[in-house]
């Protein structure tokens, strides 16, 4: 239980009434617990799916859906795909690379990667079927969260700072099985062999963007990891809406 506070503590801005206790080595065992916090995420939008959804359009209440998974994990992913885009674009050496997705101003090449990465969730999400909808909604940040301890698991650090590398810095893959169970398990249980399709589709690109990233940089950072999440949402929504 301490493992999901933990996990829920860094990827949500859920507030808590209690403070958890962090040791260094608990971030990486936390990381087991990142498919349930997605699924704990999935949940609030299911809910608020069953609120607002009777009484709005079903193009309006995807935006509003959209928009209130920006703010449960406080657009933290979303900056790191915009600091990537903004890496890309400087089209410089690997230190040149890290150096402009340190920098905390948003260029304009990172504003439209947000942009593009926010239409692309709304209108895929539109395009699933509403019958298979709260399933989607469960369990694509589950599988997305799912896509983060793949990344990091035995992967090089391209630095020695931010929270990336504190993560990182683990040893170890039951975290990684841990996590692979749970995600495999809620899959198929929701959406029977599309569910595990889809966390197929998760794991392809994941280990794309691993390998380019480790090539391009020498390993990964915080916003590397964070950019493939958002790429592995945007994902699991299109071969949602393809499959289901």
């Amino acid at each position: 239980m301490r493992l999901l506070l933990i996990s829920l503590q860094f990827l949500t801005i859920i507030p808590l009434p209690f403070n958890t206790r962090c040791e260094k080595e608990d971030l990486w065992r936390s990381t087991a617990c990142f498919p349930v916090a997605g699924l704990v995420i999935g949940g609030l939008l299911v809910g608020a799916q069953w609120l607002i959804a009777p009484w709005i359009s079903r193009a309006l209440c995807d935006a509003l859906l959209i928009t209130l998974l920006t703010l449960i994990t406080g657009a933290l992913h979303l900056d790191g795909l915009a600091d990537v885009c903004d890496g890309l674009a400087a089209r410089g050496s690997r230190e040149r690379f890290l150096a402009v997705m340190k920098d905390s101003q948003v260029g304009a090449i990172g504003a439209v990667g947000l942009v593009l990465a926010l239409l692309l969730k709304w209108q895929a999400l539109q395009a699933v079927p509403a019958e298979c909808k709260w399933q989607a909604l469960l369990l694509f940040p589950a599988l997305a969260r799912f896509g983060q301890v793949l990344t990091m698991t035995g992967a090089r650090r391209a630095r020695q700072d931010g929270l990336g590398a504190a993560f990182a810095q683990g040893g170890g893959a039951l975290p990684l099985f841990a996590a692979f169970f749970t995600v495999a398990a809620a899959g198929y249980y929701l959406l029977d062999v599309r569910g595990i399709a889809a966390l197929t589709a998760v794991c392809i690109l994941t280990a794309a963007g691993r390998t380019f990233f480790q090539r391009k940089l020498g390993g990964l950072t915080g916003d590397t990891i964070g950019c493939i999440s958002e790429l592995n949402e945007i994902l699991v929504l299109v071969v949602f809406s393809a499959i289901l």
